[in-house]
């Protein structure tokens, strides 16, 4: 894992911020093209047509293996296209390159906040309508329902456009998109073989995760990353977030994710690795942990 972590060094430098949520996606690799990938997307609504996907495939110009492509599914798919760098992809070309499904939304936005808050949050009860906050009043807790869209729409139609090796597939989310990568592996383990939570929203109705934690099985099998940045410790004044987050944030500890990781490493087929990245806060782990979670895929 060591040669892993010493890759950080081609990451740019990167500062200590939110998520611009208002940023717009701009040119990439897919407009500007790359020597090892080739870029195409699909897009589709959700059961009730209140949210509308588009999935940006990043396909590797090598020929599949035998078995079909690796591939690795991105939330905030949108974001992701727009922070990849043609040397990341230069990287994994030479180790039998994933193909990446980067599962974003009909919009020239990086974020749709008011979608992947559904999108990617837990509930607690899912038949009961549920809210971000007291204060923005977004729909939450559709993780249910967003999962059941992967594995029966967005999954199949990969696999009918390109040739996927379904035993080495993983999941990669950032914020809320980290916690819904924790709540699949929790309650779907077979899912995916990989998993990688970027800054995992832990604090998601007071530690909600926490509950769900134990009902993964003692029997799962998977590899599983939890990544965070070392600044992401520091408490956030209450009066800069509703009173409701501030209480949620509150009753969950600042380790919580490092002690999630030491419980998951006691699984005996679980193979967990937890890692902070120095210096960086919540917003821009997002760049910050897609290469890293490259290396990751593609290492055995």
């Amino acid at each position: 894992m060591r040669r892993l972590w010493c890759l950080l060094a081609l990451l740019p430098a990167l500062v200590l911020g939110k998520p611009d949520l208002s940023q717009r996606i701009g040119p990439t690799l897919a407009d500007t093209g790359s020597a090892y990938y080739r870029f195409e997307h699909f897009d589709l609504d959700s059961a009730d047509g209140k949210r509308h996907y588009r999935v940006h495939l990043g396909i590797p110009k090598r020929e599949a293996p035998p078995r079909g492509y690796p591939a690795l599914y991105l939330l905030d798919g949108n974001a992701v296209l727009a922070a990849l760098r043609e040397e990341w992809l230069a990287d994994v070309d030479q180790h039998g390159p994933p193909l990446l499904v980067m599962i974003g939304y009909a919009s020239d936005l990086r974020f749709d906040s008011d979608a992947r808050t559904y999108d990617f949050t837990p509930s607690p009860h899912p038949d009961v309508p549920l809210f971000e906050d007291d204060q923005r009043r977004r729909s939450a807790g559709g993780a249910e329902q967003f999962r059941a869209l992967i594995e029966s729409r967005i999954k199949p139609e990969v696999a009918r456009l390109l040739p996927v090796d379904r035993e080495r597939q993983g999941l990669w989310g950032h914020s809320y998109g980290g916690a819904f990568v924790l709540d699949t592996l929790f309650n779907t383990p077979r899912s995916f073989q990989r998993y990688v939570a970027v800054s995992p929203s832990l604090w998601w109705q007071s530690g909600l995760l926490l509950e769900v934690e134990k009902r993964l099985p003692g029997d799962a099998d998977a590899r599983l990353a939890i990544l965070r940045g070392s600044e992401e410790a520091r408490p956030r004044a209450a009066s800069e977030m509703p009173s409701a987050r501030a209480k949620a944030m509150a009753a969950v500890p600042a380790e919580a994710a490092r002690e999630m990781a030491e419980r998951l490493g006691g699984y005996p087929h679980l193979r967990v690795v937890y890692r902070e990245f120095s210096g960086l806060g919540h917003g821009p782990m997002l760049s910050a942990a897609i290469l890293p979670a490259l290396r990751l895929f593609i290492e055995e």
